[in-house]
């Protein structure tokens, strides 16, 4: 993947992550409010992946 499509499904994930926590505290549902988090952690990952890649570019783009 390339790094913007990295950091939209990041985003995405992120905040379907925080859509499942608030649907979980919002039934007391534990489990679906730490499936949440964990999708939210993962969406954080994968965002965060995107920008190291554009970094990566930006350095090697100058050399």
């Amino acid at each position: 993947m390339g790094s913007t499509s990295d950091k939209v499904s990041g985003k995405a994930n992120e905040l379907a992550g925080k859509a499942k926590q608030a649907v979980g505290d919002a039934t007391d549902n534990h489990s679906m409010e730490a499936k949440g988090a964990a999708q939210e952690a993962k969406g954080d990952a994968q965002q965060a992946k995107g920008h190291a890649k554009d970094a990566v570019k930006n350095v090697v783009d100058k050399t």
